[in-house]
């Protein structure tokens, strides 16, 4: 399977569509300097970034109208509906049982995956007074992807730790990391989900940043500007949607491996909204 990006393609996907919304999104201006991502704790702690970085405005198209048959090894992204049996997404019982299996459960209807391991879950809130109350962290606000193709083999060796000979043992196939990111709190109105189109993701446009946090260092993924971008949300989305993203690919055929997206503020939402509340789940996912 081989993928390259060329200008007629990127012309190909200028169909004619609903209007984008226009809205900065923060990129890399340059590494002239080693860049260090340190991720926030959560409960109203920032997050920091030790680089140069610089708003653009870009145009950010409706995924509802132009990507409803996506794919994870094209674009790198699709939102399916699914209802989740959990009533409290707050409770680590809820998540380490029901959850997790319908994490499960999705992910393997979607990849057709042999296997699947979940090894984390994320709540953010775009309101600081309930990052302090619950210990949620702050929607990621800069263009990034959570693994680079070596940190994305790093993690699943620490994941198996003692286990490491049956994880090198499934690593020798195909493996991926996969989130899944939903609502929880109602509609999202404010900070959505932009995610760019993995066929118009340049691989000179992607650098790899340090992540250092208290628990492990690793690497993630920035990225510079690049006009070919192709950048898509999917608005209004409910606690009955998911949308799903593939962070990591150990292929290297041409199939998508990697998709940068951030959050963002979308200018046509009134301000005084209710804030965005999320979760996203992290699965190692063995084909």
């Amino acid at each position: 399977m081989v993928i390259s990006m060329t200008s007629n393609m990127v012309a190909d996907n200028l169909s004619p569509q609903m209007d984008p919304v226009k809205a900065p999104l923060k990129f890399l201006a340059n590494h002239d300097v080693p860049l260090v991502y340190i991720p926030s704790k959560g409960g109203g702690d920032e997050t920091d970034h030790v680089g140069n970085f610089s708003s653009q405005e870009v145009n950010i198209y409706d995924g509802r109208e132009t990507k409803k048959k996506s794919n994870l090894d094209v674009e790198g992204f699709k939102l399916v509906s699914h209802k989740s049996q959990v009533t409290d997404f707050f409770s680590d019982t809820q998540i380490n049982s029901t959850y997790q299996k319908e994490m499960a459960t999705l992910v393997t209807e979607i990849t057709g995956a042999k296997r699947i391991e979940i090894f984390d879950h994320t709540r953010r809130s775009a309101c600081l007074n309930r990052q302090k109350e619950t210990g949620m962290r702050e929607p990621a606000a800069i263009i990034h992807n959570d693994y680079t193709a070596r940190s994305g083999i790093k993690r699943c060796q620490d994941y198996f730790g003692d286990r490491i000979n049956e994880g090198n043992k499934l690593m020798q196939q195909r493996f991926a990391i996969i989130n899944v990111w939903r609502s929880i709190a109602g509609t999202v109105y404010n900070h959505p989900l932009a995610l760019c189109d993995a066929e118009t993701l340049a691989p000179e446009s992607i650098v790899s940043m340090e992540r250092r946090a208290e628990e492990r260092i690793g690497e993630i993924q920035v990225a510079l500007y690049d006009p070919r971008q192709r950048w898509y949300y999917f608005p209004n989305m409910q606690s009955d949607e998911a949308l799903i993203f593939k962070t990591f690919d150990s292929a290297t055929d041409g199939r998508a491996r990697f998709t940068i997206h951030s959050s963002f503020e979308d200018p046509n939402i009134p301000q005084g909204g209710s804030p965005r509340e999320s979760i996203e789940t992290r699965c190692l996912v063995f084909f």
